[in-house]
């Protein structure tokens, strides 16, 4: 190699000019914070910021959506349970989506109640009136709107006032709730067929425990409406009888005035036939007033008739909220504890790991259960908040001392320390801030993991949010499992997707920041 050099002719060396010296040149771009840093690694995970946008449309979610609803997790209507989801965008398109309807297979009888409803009511209980029969004619198929469906469920006893109100409302709006009954002695004798008021029509056999409607020689639905001769008032209430069907002037049968009965009077009351979605409209636009204009859901109904949208809107903010309240009382103690632990070391890291220890030993399941023993009536919600924070905490403390074991004999806190800085001030300025990666993917992911323990909870029943006005994803998840049998998945689909993405992106959101804050751990698990 010193040959190489020396060998060098002495024309090859020439002096340097001024103008040929380099120095260092001054860096063009303006210095970034660390959390700019941070914020521009973030940036550059796309999956990151899917999961991160797609939190912020649930929490929008949680946050607005109770606003846009007349429902509460409170209402209920058993009428209306197990309707499907609707939207009057797809109800009124002609697309079999979303429009309230669903798919009926049944018989021939079961397809004549629903063709006798539709001719009563004027309803198009079979979607487009179109259907499909089997080869041999014993099954049919159509799309069957749920909320039309429901017909008049049972006759209703109601009080002479409302009688007078109903009536005064149908003159004042056009819209028909009442329509005329069945005498009790035409009526079916089954007990459970004698009061079906959408039994209004002649049957076959009225011993029988499945009615089939009686046709005429035209094939058509022939009415067992009870109708009085002009002057007659046994048992009925002649000036409540509506003429707006048949006109001022009745029916006329071999030269007879008649009217049909829209009442008959009974022990507490009038036994009346209401149509129940118009009957529904009446209830809370003229007598509760509570904003609601018509029966639609626009995630469906649940078996008990709950909202399936409302209970989900309420449920999530419920959970994002005592999701962030334990998170936050979590990571303030757990990051002091952990700190100081991890700082001290010694004999003081030893008595509190120990105690840290013992409390995280006691599964949850029991801390909840004698919780409920001993608080008795206190708020399930106080009960599964004091059993989260009880251990919650833990796992935040051992990150924390995890990570001021890793810093606090680096050089820049012996430094500062040789300085005379404070415990304090090292623990805070200096080594807190090194460790902050792995503490905020902590905590970002103490939020789900939060939700879906309480939601664990919820749909095990161990825990009851039903009462008051809240709700809880889990219990709609354990009342959608019910309901799968009777052909209703989409009671289970809604808070299970909200659920399933809540995970997802959190996860994809949480992996994000960890490698923002620390480049070093990118494609490592912590």
């Amino acid at each position: 190699m010193d040959n190489k050099f020396n060998n060098i002719p002495i024309e090859k060396f020439q002096f340097a000019k001024r103008n040929d010296l380099y120095h260092d040149s001054k860096f063009e771009t303006k210095p970034v914070s660390y959390f700019q840093g941070a914020f521009q690694r973030f940036s550059k995970n796309k999956g990151a910021v899917v999961g991160g946008i797609v939190i912020a449309i649930l929490v929008l979610f949680a946050i607005l959506a109770p606003f846009f609803t007349p429902f509460q997790p409170a209402y209920y209507d058993m009428m209306y349970a197990h309707v499907t989801p609707k939207l009057d965008l797809f109800a009124d398109s002609g697309i079999d989506f979303w429009d309230g309807c669903k798919q009926k297979d049944t018989n021939y009888v079961g397809f004549l109640k629903d063709t006798a409803l539709a001719a009563e009511t004027g309803r198009e209980i079979i979607k487009n009136g179109e259907y499909t029969v089997s080869e041999d004619g014993s099954s049919y198929s159509y799309r069957y709107d749920t909320y039309y469906g429901v017909g008049f469920g049972k006759y209703k006893i109601i009080s002479a006032q409302e009688f007078e109100d109903i009536q005064r409302y149908q003159n004042e709006t056009g819209r028909q709730v009442l329509y005329p009954v069945v005498k009790y002695a035409d009526r079916p004798t089954l007990e459970k067929n004698k009061y079906d008021a959408n039994i209004y029509y002649k049957v076959e056999n009225p011993k029988a425990s499945i009615i089939r409607p009686k046709l005429n020689s035209k094939g058509e639905i022939v009415p067992n409406y009870w109708k009085y001769e002009a002057g007659e008032t046994n048992n009925l209430i002649p000036e409540y009888n509506s003429s707006r069907i048949e006109g001022e002037n009745g029916i006329q049968e071999n030269g007879k005035q008649y009217f049909y009965a829209y009442g008959r009077r009974v022990d507490g009351g009038i036994e009346v036939r209401a149509e129940y979605y118009e009957y529904y409209i009446y209830q809370h636009n003229e007598v509760k007033k509570d904003g609601i204009e018509k029966p639609l859901f626009l995630f469906g109904t649940t078996q008990t008739g709950k909202d399936i949208f409302a209970c989900l809107a309420y449920g999530a903010r419920f959970s994002f909220i005592f999701a962030t309240v334990v998170a936050v009382a979590n990571f303030l103690v757990g990051v002091i504890w952990g700190s100081i632990s991890g700082y001290f070391g010694g004999k003081i890291d030893l008595f509190m790991e120990r105690i840290a220890e013992i409390l995280g030993a006691i599964p949850t399941i029991i801390v909840i259960t004698l919780l409920k023993y001993h608080m008795g009536a206190s708020s399930q919600a106080l009960v599964l908040f004091i059993a989260f924070f009880l251990t919650g905490w833990i796992g935040m403390a051992g990150r924390t001392r995890m990570q001021f074991y890793r810093f606090k004999n680096q050089e820049y806190v012996l430094a500062a320390r040789t300085l005379g800085a404070r415990d304090t001030r090292i623990m805070f300025k200096h080594i807190f801030p090194n460790g902050l990666g792995t503490i905020v993917t902590s905590f970002a992911l103490v939020i789900p993991s939060m939700i879906y323990s309480e939601t664990s909870f919820t749909y095990l029943g161990i825990i009851n949010l039903e009462a008051g006005n809240t709700t809880s994803v889990g219990t709609l998840i354990a009342a959608g499992q019910k309901s799968i049998m009777a052909n209703a998945g989409y009671v289970a689909l809604f808070p299970c997707a909200f659920l399933v993405l809540l995970m997802l992106s959190f996860n994809l959101f949480g992996n994000g920041l960890r490698d923002a804050f620390n480049p070093s751990l990118r494609g490592t698990e912590d």
